[in-house]
């Protein structure tokens, strides 16, 4: 295992409540606040939505910028069901992707987005397999 493959976080209570300061160490990142209660900041499961649309967002503008499409906007909203019982863990996430650019066209919205999800996207595939994972793209 190389050290460009290990990634560092530390996350110190801030003494109150379920409130927690979430740094990146390796690398280094700015801070954020990461609230268990949901009061403060996002609560973790709501971070690990974040970072889901995160991680695919990067990977759509990406390809669609090498298809040279002028992008005007890329929003994702996604949508995680949970169990009842615990652990409460998502067992189904739904993406919305909301596309508009000068170029940009439905077959290569959905190309791009069918790549993140079905290969590029780390975060989706840290997940664990049995989560059933679904999408639409929407052209603005």
């Amino acid at each position: 295992m190389t050290m460009s493959n290990v990634r560092t976080v530390r996350l110190d209570w801030l003494g109150k409540g379920m409130r927690f300061r979430a740094v990146g160490t390796e690398p280094a990142t700015p801070a954020v606040e990461i609230d268990g209660d949901g009061n403060s900041g996002p609560s973790p499961m709501i971070t690990l939505l974040f970072a889901a649309a995160g991680c695919s967002g990067s990977d759509v503008v990406s390809m669609l910028q090498k298809m040279r499409v002028q992008l005007a906007q890329v929003s994702i909203e996604v949508r995680g069901q949970r169990r009842e019982e615990e652990p409460r863990r998502y067992i189904a996430v739904h993406y919305r992707y909301l596309i508009s650019g000068e170029g940009v066209d439905q077959n290569q919205a959905e190309r791009a987005v069918s790549l993140s999800l079905e290969k590029y996207c780390s975060v989706v595939h840290s997940l664990a397999p049995d989560i059933k994972v679904t999408h639409e793209v929407v052209l603005a």
